[in-house]
């Protein structure tokens, strides 16, 4: 059987941890900035861990990076 081919968007997007949880950047960082909060500003600046549900469908897209 052929292997699965990952989706290419998902591959620039998110990337594992060690103990398997999806990372991911923080959203809505790109433009309007002036009318987001300074601490909506400060706490977007990283990374985040995604969710659960959406961890799940993450790792759907990406088949042979999964950990564990």
């Amino acid at each position: 059987m052929p292997k699965m081919k990952a989706k290419s968007s998902a591959k620039k997007r998110f990337r594992l941890t060690a103990s398997g949880k999806v990372r991911a950047n923080a959203v809505f960082r790109q433009h309007n900035l002036r009318k987001r909060s300074k601490k909506m500003r400060r706490q977007s600046r990283g990374t985040m861990i995604l969710a659960a549900p959406d961890a799940c469908m993450v790792k759907s897209y990406m088949p042979y990076q999964r950990k564990g």
